[in-house]
């Protein structure tokens, strides 16, 4: 007996969820080590983004002047008599020596570290007695929870910017290799154009004109602007000798012929036809963003402070007598390292599995 017809649309809805899920699984035992590693971490990072306030144990602004530049605390899992005061606990740190900033754990005291708490994942009583998991900064505010919070900034930049060179390029690049002639010539002259300019000094020159009294939210968006707007021309180019060659294809040619409207043939027929190459580019693409991002924030032209970024976090690590004696503030770094090694292995495989020499694997 068939189905009824308003029980047709809740089939396929679920028949389409089934294939994605069988398709998403499939995928995760074709992938290396490498290549789940790298997937996990950067789910981990989105995580952090979007559930900052649970996964950060305090306010990122907050300055504990008492306890600047201190180092990591090292945690210790209470007896089981002791559970109910907090499963992990740690030594408080007392300075030593305020010209230094040398610190040494105070024995005679704990600090007990609470789990799953007042909506953070760990925190403590009270932010004046803090546990520091990758130490502070210079102004006593939690690193951890920096680097946490900075994950909006750092992590949201390569995927908005890709977005917006994504469309730009993708759209641009089909419609200047479909078309040809003067459009063509125009769109590929002014990309050349872009391409042939210093990329990072003509994105510090542009990051230094952005005024000095916006917010946070719209210099985040400008430095976006800008970094796309210098990425896109790449990736026109690219798409543009693939549209090219596209367009003489049968079933191009026969689109045409049944007299499929010139848009109506680039969205169904050209860009399908290239997608593939341009999600793998814009995969690669997106570390150049975070290290750009990273790079304008450390200058001091990007995300300004209070607001954390990863960039602007390793600003104290620019001087070496900070980063001999407190080597901890270069831990944002390995950040910035782990999320653009793991776009860049993410990439390679995407482009291992969508070549179509591999398609029968």
């Amino acid at each position: 007996m068939s189905a009824p017809a308003s029980a047709l649309p809740r089939l396929q809805t679920a028949a389409g969820a089934t294939l994605v899920r069988g398709g998403l699984a499939r995928e995760w035992r074709l992938a290396s080590r490498t290549v789940r590693a790298s997937a996990v971490c950067l789910a981990l990072f989105y995580l952090f983004a979007a559930l900052s306030p649970v996964f950060a144990p305090y306010d990122p602004t907050f300055q504990n002047r008492e306890m600047p530049d201190c180092p990591p605390m090292r945690p210790h899992l209470s007896a089981p008599s002791q559970w109910n005061q907090g499963l992990l606990w740690a030594y408080p740190m007392r300075m030593v020596d305020a010209e230094e900033r040398t610190y040494a754990p105070d024995r005679t005291r704990r600090i007990y570290i609470h789990l799953l708490s007042g909506g953070h994942l760990f925190t403590t009583d009270s932010p004046t007695q803090p546990f520091y998991l990758m130490g502070s900064d210079g102004l006593g505010r939690d690193l951890f929870s920096r680097i946490v919070y900075g994950a909006r900034v750092s992590m949201c930049v390569g995927l908005i910017g890709v977005l917006i060179t994504f469309s730009l390029g993708l759209i641009v690049g089909a419609l200047s290799g479909y078309v040809g002639g003067m459009t063509d010539n125009l769109i590929m002259r002014w990309s050349e154009i872009e391409m042939s300019l210093p990329s990072f000094y003509f994105l510090l020159a542009l990051a230094a004109v952005i005024p000095p009294g916006i917010s946070a939210a719209q210099r985040f968006f400008l430095i976006v602007a800008i970094m796309s707007f210098i990425g896109w021309a790449g990736l026109a180019r690219v798409i543009r000798g693939m549209a090219a060659s596209v367009r003489s294809l049968p079933y191009v040619e026969a689109a045409r012929a049944l007299g499929g409207s010139r848009w109506r043939i680039i969205t169904r027929h050209v860009i399908p036809s290239v997608i593939g190459y341009a999600v793998v580019a814009a995969t690669l693409s997106i570390p150049g963003f975070i290290l750009g991002e990273s790079a304008l924030s450390l200058l001091g032209l990007g995300i300004q402070e209070p607001t954390p970024s990863w960039g602007n976090l390793l600003s104290q690590a620019e001087d070496p007598q900070n980063l001999a004696r407190y080597p901890w503030i270069l831990i944002p770094g390995i950040f910035i390292f782990l999320a653009v090694m793991s776009f860049n292995f993410l990439g390679d495989h995407l482009r291992d599995r969508l070549d179509p020499g591999n398609a029968s694997r």
